[in-house]
């Protein structure tokens, strides 16, 4: 078979990557999405009790509601905020439902590479089309040939550690049973029972900590002896519980100053500049020890919430241009690393930043930030669009990148935002400033505030 009759290969079916192949269905080019989990957004399934800071106006991608509207499908109410359920169940499953068998459950992509060509080999190697080899989940191998590949894989099945230092402290996988690296869903009685009246550290300080702090809180409302230990690797400053009111994120301002009411309740401590070394077990409970030596008191939980990194295992055959730092595509690195940037610094981008030195191949959605700690939808669909349309051949509008997003394009992610008089909002998604239209491949962006 010619190598441009062959499928565009998707792997993951998340939002980006339905995303990507309802765009390959505009241009005319066939997707084979491979999705290692039983249903459409698998991870996003996992995180379902959580309600996402971007309305519904702002996750759904147009390429994908032109596929969904001969089916009836009525798209949620725009200003309003989904929990990753509601995202799943009312837009995820329908679309990967359009997409019938260009959609693979249970296959879940182990290498791929280029055909007959390992990652030393030279010779003839951008003629090759890509083989993907894949494990299904009756436990048979496969081995399946593409035109291209696009990674939507994310980054949820790799959660940071707890150490400091970026590898697991000492003990801490010996003490896997009593540490979670999810927010909790205190909806189930068995989640429940496990935090009731127990001493848990939350290590963290992005949303998500935020989110497990709030969630804790109540819990601790309603059973005696529940408290949090917020651990911070850092000080507490201006800008440790995010935006608060000033916020134009309200869902996300809301959350800081739950988090932070959560403490000046006593319902949480914070112990800050603690740097963990290492995780030792007293009896039941365990006990974290900081690098300066410094031991808190036992506690009977820990919920790592220190962020997520990209799974690049399966990639190593093949040539990706990536950052030292972020394992993000080169390109992109400089736009997203939060050692030089605030989220105010980030424009939309496309398939020139998502390129690298073996064509053919692009990580999309948060794989493509690395270890980049934040990530909005809109973003993605647009990375998509850029690629899917170099695809297709049609350069111009691949260059042609062009996304209305406050300027704050980075900024996004989950968070607890449940009160009835906050589930609308009049300022969008924004975080910053109001929306502006930016371009790149033409020009440079437009200048852009801090958060």
């Amino acid at each position: 078979m010619e190598k441009q009759n062959l499928p565009v290969v998707v792997i993951g079916a998340g939002p980006i990557g339905l995303a990507a192949a309802a765009h390959l269905v505009e241009r005319g080019l066939e997707p084979l999405v491979l999705e290692a989990g039983a249903s459409a957004g698998s991870a996003v399934r996992d995180w379902s009790h959580v309600r996402l800071f971007s309305t519904w106006a702002e996750v759904t991608d147009p390429a994908a509601e032109k596929l969904l509207a001969p089916t009836g499908w009525i798209r949620p109410e725009g200003t309003t905020y989904p929990t990753g359920g509601d995202w799943a169940e009312r837009y995820l499953q329908p679309l990967a439902d359009v997409l019938g068998d260009k959609v693979r459950y249970g296959a879940r992509v182990a290498g791929v590479a280029r055909a007959g060509r390992d990652r030393i080999v030279d010779a003839g190697r951008e003629e090759q089309p890509f083989t993907v080899h894949l494990r299904t989940s009756d436990g048979g191998e496969e081995r399946i040939t593409a035109r291209a590949v696009i990674d939507a894989s994310g980054t949820w099945s790799v959660p940071g550690p707890m150490g400091a230092d970026g590898l697991p402290a000492l003990g801490e996988r010996a003490a896997a049973d009593r540490i979670a690296h999810r927010v909790p869903d205190l909806r189930d009685p068995a989640v429940r029972a496990r935090y009731a009246g127990k001493r848990t550290a939350v290590v963290g300080s992005g949303a998500s900590a935020f989110t497990a702090l709030a969630l804790l809180a109540d819990l601790a409302g309603e059973e005696a002896d529940t408290h949090a230990v917020w651990i911070l690797r850092r000080g507490i400053g201006d800008a440790t519980y995010g935006g608060g009111e000033a916020d134009q994120l309200p869902a996300r301002g809301a959350l800081g100053l739950r988090a932070k009411a959560a403490v000046e309740a006593g319902h949480a401590s914070a112990v800050t500049g603690f740097r963990t070394e290492a995780v030792e077990r007293d009896g039941d409970r365990l006990v974290l020890v900081a690098e300066d030596s410094r031991r808190l008191d036992a506690v009977d939980e820990v919920i790592v919430l220190t962020g997520f990194r990209p799974d690049l295992s399966f990639l190593s055959e093949l040539r990706l241009g990536l950052d030292e730092r972020l394992q993000a595509p080169t390109a992109l690195a400089p736009l997203i690393d939060p050692n030089a940037h605030s989220c105010g610094t980030v424009y939309p981008h496309g398939v020139k930043e998502l390129s690298h030195p073996e064509q053919g191949v692009y990580l999309v959605g948060m794989k493509s930030y690395g270890r980049a700690p934040t990530f909005l939808a809109m973003t993605g669909y647009e990375q998509v669009r850029s690629i899917t349309a170099a695809l297709a051949g049609d350069h111009e509008a691949a260059e042609r990148v062009e996304l209305t997003l406050p300027e704050t394009g980075v900024c996004g992610g989950a968070g607890l935002f449940d009160e009835p008089d906050a589930a609308q909002s009049d300022e969008g998604g924004g975080c910053c400033a109001a929306p502006a239209t930016l371009q790149i491949g033409a020009g440079a962006p437009a200048a852009s505030g801090g958060c």
